[in-house]
């Protein structure tokens, strides 16, 4: 099986440019708005075009009458690729924040090429809006919190995004044994209530379904006996005798 590689930049700038002569002054004759985008220009070189970022267009004062080599459109070429994959990237966290292997994956649906994706991650990095450790904390403390998953389902969640082990665990850690506890109890208490059975088909059950949930034997051995008190206690209530 042979497997393909999105291709590199300079591979991108002999696809893009093959038809542009060599060692020859090329002077901008027209520059237009490209359809349908607000920020991408077609620029004219006589019979030649080359579609770049508004930006691109801009640092490179691709203006009439200036003229280019084609080892200057190269660079050219490069810098709006490195632009239209920072500009995806910015797209892609517009709904929601990402995992550093999620931009990566969604760059090369966009057919970027890896050269070009790594100085990307890294540049959303550094502007803080690729950030896998606080990423995984917040992740733990929703996922805990509001979903009431257990700390095995957060940590296979968090292992499929593609997110570093250590980083995994630090953002585990985070999370108190009571906070899990609590998060476990309030689903068992709720799966507990709802089965109509005997106090083992109770314990099965709701152990059961903690398991699914991502908690640890220990902690469901603790919330299955916290559960079968509390109904112990309430059993014990109900026959109270007061007497006249």
């Amino acid at each position: 099986m042979v497997i393909q590689l999105n291709p590199e930049p300079e591979e991108q700038d002999e696809q893009i440019l093959a038809d542009f002569p060599e060692d020859e002054l090329l002077e901008i004759t027209r520059v237009e708005r490209q359809k349908k985008s607000d920020h991408r220009y077609i620029i004219h070189f006589g019979a030649y075009q080359l579609a770049v970022h508004e930006d691109v267009m801009i640092k490179y004062r691709m203006i009439t009458g200036n003229s280019f080599l084609k080892a200057d459109l190269e660079e050219i070429v490069v810098a709006d690729e490195r632009q239209r994959a920072y500009v995806e990237g910015l797209r892609y966290l517009e709904r929601k924040p990402r995992t550093s292997q999620e931009m990566a994956r969604r760059l090369r649906e966009k057919e970027i090429g890896e050269t070009i994706i790594a100085e990307v991650l890294l540049r959303l990095q550094q502007e803080r809006l690729l950030d896998d450790p606080l990423y995984a904390k917040q992740w733990a403390e929703q996922r805990m919190t509001n979903q009431r998953k257990g700390k095995l389902w957060i940590r296979q969640e968090l292992r499929e995004k593609g997110i570093d082990k250590s980083l995994i665990s630090e953002a585990l850690e985070n999370i108190t044994p009571e906070q899990e506890l609590e998060s476990a109890l309030q689903t068992g208490r709720k799966k507990w209530n709802l089965i109509r059975g005997d106090v083992n088909d109770k314990r099965r059950k709701t152990g059961a379904f903690l398991m699914r949930r991502g908690f640890s034997g220990d902690m469901v051995r603790q919330v299955l006996n916290i559960l079968r008190q509390e109904e112990d206690f309430e059993g014990e209530e109900e026959d109270i005798y007061f007497p006249d």
